[in-house]
């Protein structure tokens, strides 16, 4: 609750908090204070008005996604320019053509599930999984 005490020419505002022990709130109460003194504009929101819940729930990262990039030769997106009629350049990414492929895996004796650049395929039909695996890092074994 707010008060306005005139002394002369000086004006002073006082801010009282409300009664938490009254049953119901007065309507003057729930909404904001204004007041204008010497043209100056004072508001103050009351404390007594509950903070508001936020609505959605709160962020959860979502699952990882697999990266556009061929884990046997490294090959990843290029950046080139997209060049129009009137020789107009804009950004645009040129992507691996990156395949599902079941392949063969001879010393695993089973098909092997991978997902790898056309590039990498034709190196794995010329020297074998098992080199272009070893020579990339990649164990078989845990796929």
């Amino acid at each position: 609750m707010a008060t306005l005490a005139t002394l002369g020419t000086t004006s002073l505002l006082r801010f009282q908090k409300a009664d938490p022990l009254k049953a119901s709130p007065s309507p003057h109460l729930l909404g904001s204070l204004s007041s204008q003194v010497s043209g100056i504009k004072l508001s103050c929101n009351l404390p007594d008005v509950a903070p508001l819940k936020p609505i959605s729930t709160p962020f959860t990262p979502l699952q990882p996604v697999a990266r556009r990039v061929c884990p046997f030769t490294g090959k990843k997106a290029n950046k080139a320019n997209k060049v129009s009629f009137s020789n107009h350049k804009t950004k645009k990414l040129q992507f691996v053509n990156l395949q599902y492929k079941k392949v063969w895996w001879e010393a695993g004796k089973r098909y092997v599930k991978l997902r790898l650049s056309t590039k990498a395929l034709k190196t794995i039909e010329k020297n074998g999984l098992d080199a272009v695996a070893k020579k990339a890092g990649i164990d078989l074994r845990k796929e």
